[in-house]
């Protein structure tokens, strides 16, 4: 599957919340905390090609995500993915672990997940700011920031990964820090 997704920096979650309502959207998930663990070997080798292999929890559910290398895009995170439910994280970190691989980064994201049509939109809360995530069409992501208020000099295609380096976090596994509620 081929994932299009930019971020926006915003200044106030729950007005971003409100308008994203407004504009027709459903809330497909509330609120919830997500924690995720960026794997990879030593020496990096997913890194060096800017891959990505997640493990991301929520509660009681889990997500192993693997994501290609970004492909040229002026305004948008055009990239390989693909994701399936994990039952056990617990035993999913073990065969990781066995595999060779390492945890090299872990982050915390206080996420709202909203659906409009294929239009995936989540607002973010992050220790390196908020953001409305939005994923989907290239021309339903343009429309929809749009309605907000917002135009391609506004898309960030950065991931939280660089985003929360920018902040001065050391190299470890949990330079994510965690957005209190």
């Amino acid at each position: 599957m081929t994932e299009i997704e930019v971020k926006i920096r915003i200044d106030d979650p729950k007005a971003a919340r409100a308008s994203t309502l407004a504009l027709g959207a459903a809330v497909a998930r509330d609120r919830h905390l997500e924690t995720s663990v960026l794997y990879d070997f030593a020496p990096p080798v997913l890194g060096a090609s800017r891959r990505v292999l997640r493990l991301r929890t929520a509660g009681r559910r889990a997500t192993l995500t693997y994501k290609g290398e970004p492909r040229k895009s002026r305004s948008f995170k055009v990239r390989e993915e693909h994701e399936t439910q994990v039952r056990d994280p617990k035993a999913a970190r073990r065969i990781l672990s066995a595999l060779g691989l390492k945890e090299v980064f872990r982050y915390r994201v206080h996420r709202t997940v909203f659906q409009k049509s294929r239009l995936t939109i989540c607002v973010d809360e992050t220790a390196a700011g908020s953001f409305i995530e939005l994923e989907g069409e290239r021309h339903e992501i343009v429309r929809f920031a749009r309605s907000l208020g917002f135009g391609r000099t506004d898309f960030i295609t950065r991931s939280y990964v660089e985003l929360l380096g920018d902040r001065g976090g050391g190299s470890g596994p949990d330079r994510g820090g965690d957005v209190r509620p």
